[in-house]
């Protein structure tokens, strides 16, 4: 099993401590915690995609640029690159570049993404969205195959033998389809016989393994070797500590500042209490063995080969959050390597493929 750190680069007042951080030390914050996933072991680190508050993540690019030279062994992943709001050519111009700059340590996580304040930003509707969403990753993706390419788009104007640049490191790149809730972004993935990315932080377990479900027979249908698949899910929340009751108390204040949160926002509460929490969401909150036999639960549901953690502390001191990290690295990480299988394909990069013709033209 392969572990990232992941961050979506909220930008709230601390639940517990009410204090707001400068914008400037959040980013610095970021930073901080890729070159410490990188020190514990973590095999990637992501950067989320979003276009509206408490978030301050809407330049991915840049912020895995920088963390790219800082970094040398651990993957970047996008979490998740926002294709329904983004003109394709532009995102592959973003991101090829980002490939070449990180000698190929890029993996894309692709969606729709979420949010109505960032759809009335790109004036993008509802009924639309996904088709967008399809359509800019099918032009995308051609982009990176293909030196030429024609298309007769919907949602940006046509290409006819388009020449975009830089040629891409990775050929091609890995592409994860980012779900929540929706079959289309699974069906999406299945059809291309891409990866998929299960989100999993916000309800129990039973929605998101239908949804995990419904992929594998979509991937079947289209012709796919079962052999072939591979599923990641993330986390709610982690808090790991030596016993289950030091991990309690820990994370107790947390919850209930978040509760409180959520309650006056307006937003729906899905965990009443920190014991359902830690119950049924798929946070990570207790003692090392109680956090291996959760994992391996979901995984007897879902399969999936890699699990993202939060990268942020989210309410926990930072020592606190360090010392958890190292010991889920020390305790719990070299269990479900063990039990768990990888993905099915390699970690490192794609090797990169001879020049193309137009590339030694322009030499």
């Amino acid at each position: 099993m392969k572990f990232l750190a992941i961050t979506l680069i909220m930008h709230r007042p601390d639940p517990v401590t009410g204090v707001l951080k400068p914008t400037h030390e959040r980013f610095r914050e970021v930073l901080d915690n890729a070159l410490l996933a990188e020190e514990l072991g973590f095999d990637g680190f992501g950067v989320g995609e979003r276009h509206e508050r408490p978030f301050i993540s809407s330049s991915p690019t840049v912020v895995l640029s920088h963390v790219a030279a800082l970094t040398r062994r651990i993957r970047l992943f996008t979490a998740v690159t926002t294709l329904s709001l983004l003109d394709p050519v532009r995102a592959y111009e973003d991101y090829a570049t980002l490939d070449h700059l990180s000698e190929g340590r890029l993996d894309l996580i692709i969606g729709k993404g979420n949010g109505a304040a960032q759809r009335e930003l790109f004036q993008v509707t509802p009924e639309d969205q996904w088709d967008r969403n399809a359509e800019s990753y099918e032009v995308f993706r051609r982009i990176w195959r293909q030196d030429k390419v024609t298309a007769a788009t919907r949602f940006r104007p046509p290409l006819r033998d388009a020449e975009v640049w830089p040629r891409p490191y990775q050929q091609p790149i890995r592409v994860w389809h980012g779900s929540a809730t929706s079959k289309e972004s699974v069906d999406l993935a299945a059809r291309y016989g891409d990866p998929l990315f299960s989100a999993n932080v916000t309800h129990p377990i039973e929605p998101y393994a239908e949804l995990i479900r419904h992929y594998r027979e979509r991937w079947a249908h289209y012709g796919h070797d079962p052999a072939d698949i591979a599923i990641g899910a993330g986390s709610a929340g982690i808090h790991v500590a030596p016993t289950s009751q030091q991990a309690l108390a820990a994370y107790r204040p947390v919850f209930e500042a978040n509760l409180a949160f959520y309650r006056q926002a307006g937003l729906p509460v899905v965990f009443e209490t920190l014991e359902d929490f830690v119950e049924r969401s798929s946070a990570l909150i207790g003692s090392p063995q109680q956090v291996v036999d959760k994992v391996h639960r979901y995984h007897e549901q879902f399969g999936h080969t890699v699990l993202h953690l939060p990268a942020d502390a989210g309410g926990p001191t930072g020592t606190q959050h360090r010392d958890s990290l190292e010991l889920f690295q020390s305790a719990v990480a070299p269990v479900l390597r063990k039990d768990i299988p990888d993905p099915p394909f390699a970690w490192a990069p794609v090797l990169p493929a001879s020049p193309t013709a137009q590339e030694r033209a322009h030499v």
